[in-house]
């Protein structure tokens, strides 16, 4: 169930895609802020992990090389000193074992999006600091959505959540539709809008703070606990970077609304704008 929200929020993401506007990032207010910018994305290598499933075409193909290449060019416009991805800390350390293994020849073989994006990035720019900075456990329960269905069963209210269902199952088909005609750019800028981002947050995660009564808060049980994993992930990133870096994240879209909150909420910290990167 850990990848159950990944499913429920980022999919609920996939709204038809707008023409972006290009506009240059505002500069750091002085050297030592470190600038975040937040690429959400969806799952290329197709886990099986989620409630909802969408089926992503197969990012070795020819043509999404090239999308991929095309959109590694942009994102390196940013200039970024370290990458963020998200895969589990790895211990005392927050640097990604997994890229010091990483050859050019492993974008022709594996599909995950850590890799088409991440490693891609930091190899062109030879970087040597991509730091894991996922947490999947804590000291509560990240996700209990479980917790949210036996409540809505006893209280008579499951309507509400097989309509949040109905309503990622929907987007999931509509953003494999998508596949067909729109590069792998478009497809993420679905799901960085900021318009998509609030709503996705206000339609999931604010609607179940209505499963509660007084025996029991489930929906806000939920909430606190999806809040706590993106805190400690933030704390995360936070221990990596350095005075005047410029660090891109790399996660799941499901996280956008608070990784953005938290970035633009610390003094220090300046959230750069990932959409005119993504324009085609």
């Amino acid at each position: 169930m850990k990848y159950m929200f990944a499913a429920l929020f980022m999919l609920a993401a996939c709204a038809s895609a707008q023409p972006v506007e290009t506009s240059a990032p505002a500069p750091a207010a002085d050297e030592d802020t470190v600038q975040i910018m937040v690429l959400g994305v969806y799952h290329f290598s197709n886990p099986g992990h989620d409630l909802v499933n969408t089926e992503a075409d197969d990012v070795l193909a020819p043509e999404r090389q090239a999308e991929l290449s095309t959109l590694a060019k942009r994102l390196e416009e940013f200039q970024p000193t370290a990458i963020a991805i998200e895969r589990e800390r790895p211990g005392d350390t927050l640097i990604d074992p997994g890229f010091q293994n990483y050859t050019p020849e492993d974008l022709t073989q594996k599909r995950n999006e850590i890799i088409q994006i991440g490693y891609r990035v930091a190899g062109d720019l030879g970087l040597d600091r991509v730091y894991a900075i996922d947490e999947s456990e804590g000291e509560i329960p990240f996700f209990p959505f479980e917790r949210v269905q036996t409540f809505a069963e006893r209280t008579g209210q499951t309507q509400l959540i097989d309509d949040m269902v109905a309503k990622v199952r929907a987007n999931s088909t509509e953003l494999e539709a998508a596949q067909n005609t729109e590069t792998i750019s478009q497809l993420l800028a679905r799901l960085n809008r900021p318009e998509v981002i609030q709503s996705d947050q206000e339609d999931f995660y604010y609607e179940l703070l209505k499963l509660s009564d007084a025996e029991e808060h489930a929906g806000a049980v939920l909430n606190y606990g999806w809040y706590a994993r993106n805190a400690e992930i933030f704390s995360n990133l936070l221990e990596a970077a350095k005075p005047g870096d410029r660090i891109l994240v790399i996660y799941g879209a499901g996280h956008n609304f608070w990784l953005h909150h938290f970035v633009e909420n610390m003094p220090g910290y300046e959230l750069v704008d990932v959409m005119p990167y993504l324009e085609d």
